[in-house]
């Protein structure tokens, strides 16, 4: 059996899309429950969430932050998410160490697909989850209209939990669907009982059919009790809703006023009485249970101060301080709120909690005292698709570079960065332009290096259409001493794509000895490096057919010069042409949108390869295209706007192609950027 825990403990994730109003619902589930005395606000920039300076210049969040509170006897762990698909990893990272999720959400119908790649998520790992229907006050649309439209999107069925009482357009209170007990909202207080309201009984009624119906999917006693027309006793129903909730069989739906603090004491109240403990969820996690002292990483930080926090979940035994896990002491154990950390003496099995100094440990690692072997799985990790060439403003700060990046890429693991070997940029890698620009935002204010950025430039290459034979070229050089001399006839020709480059010799009577040969080869590859065009020459042959030599004054470095000679004189001859590498996408998005992309892809100078039902997502398609790299700089940024911001895509290099005679024009003019 796994560590028993505190029964009066949860985690609990609040995702969402953008805009939802998350952070604001944090605020008002932490001065609900005490937490802080004060409501800060977005605008304000003095919210408990967004306390980073990067979250504040944008007034949204930019990474998890985690926020410990506590509610009728009961620990809360609370961990507000970003909403924008561009810190989706940062969401995903913090989803695997937590009980349930809240997704908030607001009651804008065309806006409910930006949740489906959310819910996917969620169910793909079993995450108990419930909707908080936000912002009810402007809400223009019937309550049903918005659960049909939220079911639309997601694999689990939704339940309402409560139902809305509306007078216009503002929220008055809600009636508890399990106990039909009506309510009537106030600013600042718990909600009062109130008579059933008459007029909402038919449309209630409803909702709560709807509700038991899902239930009784998975329960054979309560559909029985539906079938004679028994009212099933409301123990049974909470019950229910407490074993479908954490086994992600049902998701229940709440609605209220995050800003008015409106729905969520009851959603609270729901926490507490259908929410999984944490011991229950460490059961689905770990496949075996003992006393060695288990923990995850969920998230790295590192502080203004300069220390490095590791916020981890507690999932077996207790961790004290100074314990040793993976060979690492730690520093000190904290609780956060926000950037605020209260020191703790251990922490117990189910909590999540920060911990301090724990170099060389990164984000997803399973920590473990000695004689644990086994890893926790961990979120996939997304695939860059927006790019910056980086270089610091001093050039004296070059050196305090990959150290900066380093650290930076353990704060955030949605990062990438690479030296490119053709172009010689250090490219960064995230997921869209604001990702990079909040990565470059820490690079200025933790480590004092401010950058220059550009777009990265396409790595073109050249090759030749046409062959030339028998290219002369002698190196002749005479001075006090030895001479310099290398004789050689090269025959140029090109090959198939994606050849590459292959030499050979026909040299016959030893015109040019063997041991000279080798530095013909070693010139022509020098000076394919950077052809007739400025760029890397390609799916060339090149034969030595003939030449001669000096006893005395030959050698492999005269040779070397000899051929360089020749192919400075021959490759021109050939027709050079410009090569431009070409990316295979594989592109998902809503069906609704299929014929959007498909334009984007055919304005993009793409090749359509063929699209087809995605496979596990009711609703979405799967598109295959060819696309010129150098169409490839803000597709992401286009393909998001088309789509609600939930289009993806895979990308791989996968062939060069010859660029059409005007565009490549066009980027020889331009110095060989294809990006003006």
């Amino acid at each position: 059996m796994h560590e028993k825990v505190k029964s009066g403990s949860r985690n609990v994730a609040i995702v969402g899309p953008y805009l939802s109003g998350k952070t604001t619902f944090l605020e008002s589930l932490l001065y609900v429950t005490g937490a802080i005395s004060r409501k800060g606000s977005v605008n304000d920039g003095n919210t408990v969430a967004d306390s980073a300076a990067e979250a504040r210049d944008r007034s949204m969040s930019v990474e998890v932050s985690a926020a410990s509170t506590e509610y009728n006897c009961t620990r809360f762990t609370f961990i507000d998410c970003p909403g924008s698909v561009e810190f989706a990893q940062e969401t995903y990272n913090a989803l695997m160490g937590v009980d349930a999720a809240i997704v908030v959400c607001e009651p804008i119908n065309d806006r409910v697909l930006t949740l489906a790649p959310l819910f996917k998520f969620l169910d793909d790992w079993e995450i108990p989850h419930l909707v908080f229907v936000n912002k009810m006050d402007r809400a223009n649309i019937h309550v049903l209209d918005t659960l049909h439209a939220l079911k639309a999107v997601s694999s689990r069925p939704l339940v309402a939990h409560q139902y809305p009482i509306m007078q216009g357009e503002q929220l008055m209170g809600f009636i508890d669907l399990v106990t039909e007990q009506a309510y009537h909202y106030h600013p600042g207080a718990p909600a009062d009982p109130i008579p059933f309201p008459e007029h909402l009984k038919a449309e209630e009624h409803i909702a709560r059919a709807e509700m038991l119906e899902a239930l009784a999917n998975f329960d054979d006693h309560l559909l029985e009790e539906l079938l004679e027309d028994i009212e099933p006793p409301q123990e049974e129903i909470l019950q229910d809703l407490k074993m479908e909730l954490g086994a992600d069989l049902v998701v229940p739906v709440f609605f209220g006023v995050a800003e008015q603090d409106y729905g969520v004491r009851p959603l609270l109240e729901a926490l507490l009485k259908e929410a999984p403990e944490p011991e229950t969820t460490a059961t689905r996690r770990l496949t075996s249970a003992s006393d060695i002292p288990v923990a995850q990483v969920l998230k790295t930080y590192y502080t203004p101060q300069g220390g490095k926090l590791s916020l981890v979940r507690v999932w077996q035994g207790t961790l004290t301080d100074g314990i040793i896990l993976n060979g690492v002491r730690t520093g000190g154990i904290y609780r956060l709120l926000g950037q605020q950390q209260n020191s703790v003496n251990r922490a117990t099995a189910g909590e999540i909690v920060a911990l301090s100094r724990m170099e060389g440990i990164r984000t997803g690692d399973t920590l473990a005292g000695e004689g644990y072997k086994k890893t926790l799985p961990t979120a996939n990790q997304l695939e860059p698709v927006f790019a910056l060439a980086i270089a610091p403003e001093k050039r004296n700060d070059e050196v305090k570079l990959s150290s900066a990046i380093a650290k930076l890429l353990e704060e955030d693991p949605s990062l990438h960065w690479e030296q490119h070997g053709d172009t010689h940029e250090v490219i960064l890698w995230g997921q869209g332009e604001i990702h990079l620009q909040v990565a470059l935002d820490r690079l200025r204010r933790k480590y004092n290096l401010p950058m220059t950025t550009h777009l990265p430039q396409v790595p073109y290459k050249e090759t030749i259409r046409k062959p030339s034979v028998s290219v002369h070229g002698r190196y002749k050089h005479q001075s006090g001493g030895h001479g310099q001399f290398g004789d050689v006839f090269l025959d140029i020709q090109p090959l198939p794509r994606g050849e590459g480059f292959n030499f050979k010799e026909t040299i016959v009577g030893g015109v040019v000895p063997k041991q000279y040969i080798p530095g013909v080869e070693t010139g022509v590859r020098e000076f394919l490096a950077h052809g007739p065009l400025g760029f890397p020459v390609v799916d060339v042959g090149v034969t030595l057919t003939n030449g001669s030599y000096h006893n005395v004054d030959s050698s492999e470095q005269a040779f070397k010069q000899a051929a360089r000679l020749a192919m400075q004189t021959g490759l021109p001859q050939c027709q050079p042409t410009l090569l431009e590498p070409i990316i295979k996408l594989q592109i998902n998005t809503p069906s609704d949108f299929t014929s959007k992309v498909l334009q984007l892809l055919s304005g993009r100078r793409g090749q359509i390869l063929g699209y087809e039902g995605r496979n596990d997502w009711q609703g979405w398609d799967y598109i295959s295209a060819y696309l010129p790299q150098a169409e490839m700089q803000n597709f992401i940024v286009e393909l998001r706007s088309l789509t609600l911001g939930v289009g993806s895509f895979h990308w791989e290099y996968d062939h060069l192609q010859e660029v059409p005679d005007k565009l490549a024009e066009r980027i020889l003019t331009n110095g060989g950027n294809g990006n003006k």
